[in-house]
């Protein structure tokens, strides 16, 4: 099987400043101040596509795949802190910290209208994202899908914790077509390839940064 990447952008904060957010100045004052970094980063990333050209209208009418291996990890923290603390939940924190609140944002803040989806890597393997991305494409349910991911920076509370990374914040977004086009870049699905390529977000970003 084979799928083809007709568009990509990326967001990632400076190396000095792993909390750095995007400014999304063409967003709305009132709505963008609420948002975390992983929501702010996704929101560049898939508007990074929008370049000035016929394709951009074509693109927001495509429906979006998300996927993160953390999700709101900062404000589900601060939720946790306050469930211990205070025993309670406002509502307005909770509603934002839920893990498909990145694609769904994205969605209000750009106007995108087919609907989106947010899965979770299987085993810690990012291809099965790509994957379940792909998979609606491969089937022709859509000629083109949107397939974002972005991961935040982890909270230093978490530093004892297995698992726990320096890693550096990382948004991109992608076109996934079934139809190869000038300047598409190919990619075999076979699981052989896939870990090869895409076994992790930067094996995937080295794999379109050497493809370009």
């Amino acid at each position: 099987m084979k799928i083809f990447i007709t568009k990509f952008a990326l967001y990632q904060p400076s190396p000095e400043n792993p909390s750095e957010q995007p400014k999304l100045e063409y967003v709305d004052s009132l709505f963008r101040r609420r948002l975390s970094q992983i929501t702010r980063m996704t929101i560049e990333a898939v508007h990074g596509l929008l370049k000035e050209d016929e394709s951009a209208q074509k693109i927001l009418q495509m429906k979006l795949c998300f996927a993160s291996f953390r999700g709101e990890i900062a404000r589900q923290l601060k939720i946790n802190r306050g469930l211990i603390e205070d025993a309670s939940v406002m509502p307005a924190p909770f509603s934002l910290s839920v893990f498909n609140t990145p694609p769904a944002a994205t969605t209000i803040a750009l106007g995108m209208k087919a609907g989106y989806t947010a899965i979770y890597p299987s085993e810690d393997d990012f291809s099965s994202a790509l994957i379940a991305a792909a998979s609606s494409v491969l089937s022709s349910s859509e000629k083109n899908i949107i397939f974002a991911y972005a991961d935040e920076k982890i909270p230093e509370e978490y530093k004892n914790v297995k698992g726990y990374s320096e890693t550096l914040p990382l948004s991109f977004a992608c076109v996934l077509s079934g139809e190869k086009s000038a300047g598409a870049v190919e990619i075999d699905l076979s699981a052989e390839n896939l870990k090869k390529i895409a076994a992790t977000p930067d094996l995937f970003l080295s794999f379109l940064k050497s493809a370009e």
